[in-house]
């Protein structure tokens, strides 16, 4: 039986962390859609043709740790952006979604296009000065030179272009239950979250 959750919201406000936490503890798969088109993203920085990348995807694909630089990163932004492209990949994500046992996927719009019907949707979200701050704290952590002036303007950037897209813009769900990270700690945003997924799952 597959129950679904989708976990939606703009970049580092912390979905991923609540997405795998979630998927641990209540057993389910996890799939970060992002890397989908970070992985695409990163192909054409490698001069491929974004359409071709996404229609040769492979799971190995996703495993490439350079997949979480910045540069990779605003090349998913523009490649998301290609209808073509999402269409791609949105059979991808609906049959991992439908999968027996339960499935969490986090992206930008699981539970307004990829997954309508999710048994339980979250929409996570922070201040763009906070999530600016965890970007950078992250990317300093693995020693990548970048100011935090920069790390803002791109989330301010990212957000702009995500959220005015024409295809699938990243909003959150009617039905989305909103979580705002920005003065909650690690626990309390997960358990918030796994507290959400739980009432969806009372019969």
């Amino acid at each position: 039986m597959s129950f679904i959750v989708a976990i939606d919201g703009p970049a580092a406000a912390g979905k991923g962390t609540i997405s795998k936490a979630v998927a641990a503890h209540f057993g389910f798969a996890h799939l970060d859609t992002g890397l989908l088109y970070r992985a695409v993203g990163a192909k054409t920085l490698l001069g491929q043709d974004a359409v071709f990348a996404a229609r040769a995807l492979d799971p190995v694909d996703l495993e490439d740790d350079t997949l979480r630089t910045p540069e990779v990163a605003q090349a998913a932004s523009q490649v998301a952006v290609v209808p073509a492209v999402r269409q791609a990949l949105v059979d991808f994500q609906r049959s991992f979604a439908a999968r027996d046992g339960g499935a969490v996927l986090d992206g930008r719009d699981i539970g307004t296009v990829i997954c309508p019907d999710a048994d339980a949707k979250l929409f996570v979200t922070a201040s763009a000065a906070c999530r600016a701050d965890r970007r950078y704290q992250e990317l300093a952590g693995k020693g990548l030179a970048i100011s935090p002036e920069q790390v803002l303007a791109d989330v301010v950037a990212r957000d702009k272009r995500d959220s005015e897209r024409a295809t699938a813009p990243l909003m959150s769900a009617d039905d989305a239950i909103v979580i705002d990270t920005s003065d909650l700690s690690i626990a309390q945003a997960v358990a918030t979250a796994i507290a959400a997924v739980k009432a969806k799952r009372q019969p």
